[in-house]
């Protein structure tokens, strides 16, 4: 990488942009037509006429960590409050945009934060049980219509109520945004509530109440997050020194000159987790009309899938010295270095060029709902009776062929030139987490872009580019036995019945796409798990 090639602004920097083929076209072309002043202006025709209504309503981001600092007196109170009562432990339950920020935040500045972000029963049962009585909730939902997070709030509430604890509506802290239904809610249970931006969408909403609350209440100072993204925010209209525009120029490029897929990498510098927030971004913003781009998130720099032909190599980390390696054994592309709340917002800023280089609207997410329905349905009339194709082992195949190996080589081989496998688990991401393995196990054995996503919590990320960007994916699900289910309160089914209602409800929006499908369910997780590894280690 050419050293010399580095956009920076406020401690951010981006390394690497202006050498992806046709990045400085796109650049140039950005700046003539003025583009990044009238994104900082928030002007919605960026995106084209059909885009114009969503984006005029949808760009609060912009300068929302300005909005954020008015929270900052409301969350000092409400955490002394909470931690007078003896409230110190912090559940998040919240999908997609609404977790995925406060956990790279605290994971990043070392608190404790408890993610809800599933429908696995085992995964909710263990969460339900860790020091309830010490519990405050915190119920993240724009509209509060999310299934997940609905059954969540059910879940907590029956337990309190069991547990016989006092004031239990005020366990519970209520983000949404205002005059949403959840809001009334919130108030009739005697939550407490904190009113998000609404002219924020969910995968943008880093520096909103959705990220700041739980950030806070974890014992982020979130105040430092705001300062750093308000620095960085003095470049963002500039024709120079625009590390953001560089980056979206970069991305845009690449995807119209065929690297569309990007490999997301800690470099090892002081960022946890910002691969899997960014994940979400990139691929609902821009995973739509047959186009996009597909974020891979790789577990190192040196992992299968880092690099490919279509693969475009970007590291991220905290700081960089000037003559440190960014990629921390690869040459990446790009490197993106810098503080956390700068990179929030570089990030959203970048997606939303790359939206207008691709010819795409970054802001709505039009086929997020159908698997949601297809949930819905299945949930009134039951799961279509289904018989595997045959049984290896604790694994139940329902595919083609005589043999795990042979089952998983079929849906490889159908796979399209240049396409991209996806592994979708809807299984405990920390009980079963040792199947994530999966990932790098076929990028080795296959030479392809594999993604690697928990169920049903890639449905609100990469989801969207399954069913809207290119028809090119090959899909792997896992699911697995629920050997200790609970009932969501209130409602006719269990969480095992909707977990297995999701995936159900995935597997009906692929098929209907006529993409090649392989099904895996464990009767037995843990062996079921280790099989499978086994025989992909064989290849």
């Amino acid at each position: 990488m050419n050293q010399l090639d580095i956009e920076g602004a406020a401690g951010l920097s981006v390394r690497g942009a202006r050498q992806v083929p046709g990045a400085t076209q796109a650049y140039d072309k950005l700046v003539d037509d003025g583009v990044a002043a009238k994104l900082v202006d928030k002007d919605p025709t960026l995106w084209g006429p059909a885009a114009e209504a969503e984006s005029k309503i949808r760009l609060g981001w912009v300068d929302t960590h300005r909005r954020g600092r008015e929270l900052l007196p409301q969350l000092a109170e409400l955490r002394k409050e909470l931690t007078a009562r003896g409230l110190d432990h912090v559940v998040l339950a919240g999908m997609g945009g609404s977790s995925l920020a406060p956990e790279v935040i605290t994971a990043t500045l070392g608190k404790e934060l408890t993610i809800l972000d599933t429908t696995d029963p085992h995964q909710i049962r263990r969460a339900l049980g860790d020091r309830l009585s010490r519990t405050v909730v915190v119920v993240a939902s724009k509209s509060g219509s999310t299934v997940e997070t609905d059954s969540h709030r059910r879940a907590y509430l029956a337990a309190f109520e069991e547990a016989g604890l006092d004031d239990i509506g005020g366990r519970f802290v209520v983000v949404t945004d205002p005059g949403s239904p959840f809001e009334g809610t919130a108030r009739e249970m005697g939550a407490h509530v904190v009113l998000a931006d609404p002219e924020v969408g969910g995968r943008y909403s880093a520096l909103t109440a959705f990220g700041l609350v739980p950030s806070a209440l974890a014992g982020v100072d979130v105040a430092e997050l705001l300062d750093q993204a308000d620095e960085f925010h003095a470049s963002l209209a500039g024709d120079t020194g625009n590390p953001a525009l560089a980056l979206g120029a970069a991305l845009g490029a690449a995807a119209l000159s065929g690297r569309d897929k990007v490999a997301l990498i800690s470099d090892g510098t002081g960022i946890i987790g910002l691969g899997d927030w960014a994940e979400q971004l990139l691929a609902e913003s821009t995973g739509k009309e047959g186009r996009g781009i597909l974020p891979v998130v790789v577990e190192t720099p040196t992992s299968p899938g880092a690099i490919g032909s279509d693969v475009l190599t970007v590291t991220y980390g905290g700081a960089l010295g000037p003559d440190a390696v960014p990629g921390a054994g690869v040459d990446p592309h790009l490197s993106v270095n810098g503080p956390l709340g700068a990179q929030f917002l570089a990030w959203e800023f970048a997606t939303a060029i790359a939206g207008r280089v691709i010819g795409i609207n970054p802001f709505d997410q039009p086929n997020v709902a159908e698997s949601k329905e297809n949930t819905n349905r299945i949930l009134d009339s039951g799961l279509p009776s289904a018989s595997p194709s045959f049984v290896d082992g604790a694994i139940e195949v329902y595919g083609t062929g005589s043999s795990l190996a042979e089952a998983v080589h079929h849906m490889l081989s159908a796979a399209e030139p240049g396409g991209y496998v996806a592994v979708m688990a809807y299984l405990d991401r920390f009980g079963d987490a040792a199947v994530a393995e999966v990932r790098s196990l076929l990028a080795a054995q296959t030479g392809r872009a594999v993604t690697f996503g928990w169920g049903p919590r890639f449905l609100h990320s990469t989801g969207q580019y399954h069913k809207g960007g290119p028809q090119e994916g090959a899909f792997l699900q896992i699911t697995g036995a629920v050997t200790d289910d609970s009932p969501v309160p209130g409602k006719p089914y269990t969480f095992g019945e909707l977990i297995a209602a999701q995936a159900g409800g995935d597997r009906q929006a692929l098929s209907g796409r006529h993409r090649p499908l392989l099904h895996l369910h464990l009767t037995d997780r843990k062996a079921g798990i280790a099989q499978l590894l086994e025989a992909l280690r064989k290849g």
